[in-house]
Parts: structure tokens; sequence; C-alpha cells
């Protein structure tokens, strides 16, 4: 395999993937929109729980939120194996939450309403606080044991690049596809990074059990080597994976889906980035003397 050969190629896809993405979020954000598809969970909003007592259309009940309060994108999930629908949308008054519930009970005489909240703008901040929190401690704990266990920061460094890869990827997904950024979006993120570094490591490691069958200065070969000879495992490894989230995926309600698709990109990007960005990371930060 030629990986370090074309690792310029290899860089400058990854590169006009995550352009297209950063395009998107400022198309979004040029057009009002948003940067993202936040969800009230992070922005603050208005949360309600309706049992509506009989079958309903999504698309019914969003006309009726749209007419009633003149939001446009309204968030409609439906608890599965229930008559029961959770609504999310920026925050209404008393009189304009009342109104809804008037309307509905008009269209579903049986509806009941469960259960309804106000998500402040605080929680919604320390919600933003805690992913940034969590991802960074992630990526710091990353790069000090990749570093530890290989003796060499430039194997931290590249991994911890290869995951900041994927991590950009997802986002141009989420902004691309107007994916809901939610709850979920964190569990995304870390799994993406958890599943990532674990294939990298594996190429890392047969590139350590390689040194001895190759000289100081044949670095890219002994790259090239590792990489395939661990390529059908991160393969494998990966469709498996997707296959079960793609089902996931398939048969799932739209909450479900709202997590799955996002964990397939991130799959993909994490096997590219493994493969792909990971080593040749690790060759370019190499001394001179080590890539010639």
């Amino acid at each position: 395999m030629k990986i370090i050969e074309n690792r310029k190629k290899f860089f400058l896809l990854s590169l006009l993937i995550i352009a297209v993405g950063f395009g998107a979020m400022l198309f979004h954000y040029q057009n009002g929109s948003g940067v993202f598809n936040w969800d009230v969970e992070f922005t603050g909003g208005t949360s309600m729980e309706i049992d509506l007592g009989e079958d309903y259309e999504t698309a019914e009940l969003e006309a009726i939120i749209r007419e009633v309060t003149g939001q446009t994108s309204p968030q409609i999930q439906q608890v599965l194996g229930t008559n029961t629908a959770e609504i999310k949308m920026q925050s209404v008054d008393s009189q304009t939450r009342m109104n809804l519930l008037n309307t509905i009970w008009q269209a579903y005489p049986y509806a009941e309403l469960v259960e309804s909240n106000d998500i402040s703008g605080t929680v919604s901040k320390e919600m933003q606080q805690a992913a940034l929190q969590a991802t960074t401690i992630a990526g710091i704990a990353m790069l000090l044991y990749i570093s530890v266990r290989f003796r060499d920061i430039r194997a931290g460094g590249s991994a911890i690049i290869a995951l900041l890869h994927d991590v950009l990827v997802v986002l141009a997904a989420y902004a691309l596809l107007r994916i809901p950024v939610n709850n979920g979006f964190i569990a995304v993120l870390l799994t993406i990074l958890g599943y990532s570094v674990n294939s990298t490591i594996v190429i890392f490691d047969r590139i350590r059990e390689n040194k001895g069958n190759f000289k100081s200065y044949e670095m890219a070969e002994r790259i090239n080597k590792s990489i395939g000879q661990t390529l059908a495992r991160s393969i494998h490894t990966s469709l498996t994976t997707l296959f079960t989230i793609g089902a996931i995926y398939v048969f799932g309600v739209p909450s479900i889906k709202e997590f799955a698709l996002p964990m397939m990109i991130g799959i993909i990007a994490g096997a590219y980035s493994s493969i792909c960005i990971s080593g040749p990371i690790w060759f370019t930060l190499m001394p001179k003397a080590t890539r010639e």
C-alpha cells in the first residue's frame, strides 16, 4: 500500500469535506437559521409531552404547532409504542401555550397534557460547557496515554489531530444535514472519539512491532506495511459496526435516527482517519532524516 506516498491527496480530501461543512455553517448563519440546528436542550425553550389518545400524523401535529406559534421548525418525537408526542420548540408564553393546547384538543378530543417544562438558557449554557469539557478532557487523556504508551509525543499528537479530523467531519454533517444538536450530540462525539482512537492504536501498535524489521530511514515503508497488515481488521470492524448502526437507523424512531445518522458518518470518518490520516501525520511529524 502507498498510504504515505498519497498522504497529500488524503489530507486534501479531508480539508475539502471540512471546508464544505464550514461553508454550510456560514450559509445558514447568514440566512438567520443558525450555524447548527440547535435543540432546545442547548438553546433553551419549551418542552411538552402530550398523550393524544389516538393515532396521529406527525405532519398534522406539526402544522398545528406552526399555525398557532408561528415557529417554522418545531421538533416532534413519538414515544415508541404509545400515542404520546414529545414536542420541543422555542420558548412561548403561557397564553400561546394555552392556545396551542386548545387547538390540539379540538383536533384530538382525547388528548392529555402529560408534562410541560421551560428549559432555561442557563441550563442550556451549562450543557454546552459540559459537552466542551467532556471532549477536552477525553482528548487530553488520550494524548497523554498514547504519548506514554508509544514513548513518542508525536504519536499522541498525530492521534489527536486524527480525532480532531473526525470531530470536524461530524460537525460538518450536523451543519449540512441540519441534524438536531441535542443530548445525543455529546454521546455521538465521545463515542466516535473512543471508537476512532481504538483503531488508530491498533495501527500504531503494529508500527511499533515492525520497528525491528526496518531501518530508521525506512519509516514510510514501515507505516505502509503496518497499515496493510491491519487493513482487513480495520475494515471488518468498521463494517460490522456500521451495519448494526445502519439497522438502528432504518428501523428506529426519529429520536434514534438523530443519533444513528451522525454515528454512521463518524464511524466512516474514524475508519478513514485511522487508515489514511493518523499514520501519515505521524510520518510528517518525524525528523526529516527518517522521512528520506
